[in-house]
């Protein structure tokens, strides 16, 4: 079994996921590229004690980019977009 802290990677600050956070109550966290759903929500619940209702993932292959002569890739990055149940709520930045 995984640890829980190897399945939730970190969370991300971006425009639509403070959106996202705002209307629909959904935070976005960068996971492990090998986690499925239910250890993604079991992670969440065990880590922030809150209650999950849905797990979405996505997965995004890493662009091809130059730099001057040489050529490389970044890496591949699996993100969840986790919707909390009514009532629920999960800051990760306190008072700011």
């Amino acid at each position: 079994m995984k640890s829980v802290y190897s399945v939730v990677k970190k969370p991300l600050f971006t425009e639509k996921g403070s959106a996202l956070k705002e209307s629909e109550n959904k935070i976005l966290v960068e996971v492990s590229r090998d986690a499925n759903k239910l250890e993604i929500k079991q992670a969440i619940q065990d880590i922030f004690k809150v209650k999950v209702d849905k797990v979405a993932t996505v997965t995004t292959h890493g662009k091809w980019k130059r730099y001057g002569k040489f050529v490389g890739k970044r890496s591949d990055r699996k993100k969840a977009i986790i919707t909390l149940k009514k009532g629920e709520k999960l800051d990760f930045i306190e008072g700011a």
